[in-house]
């Protein structure tokens, strides 16, 4: 029996299936992403957008983001940094998110096989929405960093 065929996507290629499920609504709800720049040829700099989790000290609230996915992408996960300021351990002075979160990132995996900018979204949601950050003190809606 011989090995199985790894095949690799090209990183645009990824990017661009993301870019197409986001722009058709094929994606969760609570959380919305597209370029930053509609001419970004290079598709790395991407504006987005969750709500607040249900029972969470922000719930309800718009967060804005930028995420950037490097020329390494989907090999390594997209650097994240708020624009909407919040009060959160992992969260810098400057917005940009801190190792203390753990990404859960894989190359390889996901529900369809491979991780993605939705799948990063979601993951920070679920942790914003954690409980044990339900007492922080958080900035006023709708102030920015």
């Amino acid at each position: 029996m011989g090995s199985a065929e790894v095949v690799v996507v090209p990183r645009n290629f990824q990017l661009l299936d993301e870019l197409e499920s986001a722009e058709h609504g094929k994606t969760d709800l609570n959380i919305s992403y597209g370029l930053a720049q509609p001419d970004d040829i290079t598709l790395s700099n991407w504006q987005c957008s969750i709500i607040g989790p249900i029972g969470s000290i922000i719930e309800g609230r718009i967060i804005s983001l930028l995420l950037h996915c490097g020329s390494d992408y989907p090999q390594r996960p997209p650097e994240f940094q708020f624009q909407t300021k919040l009060n959160f351990p992992f969260i810098a002075s400057d917005g940009k998110v801190t190792s203390s979160f753990k990404l859960k990132w894989n190359s390889k995996m996901n529900l369809e096989g491979k991780m993605n900018i939705e799948g990063a979204l979601s993951q920070l949601r679920r942790e914003l929405a954690k409980s044990e950050y339900r007492k922080l003190q958080q900035p006023a809606e709708g102030t920015c960093y």
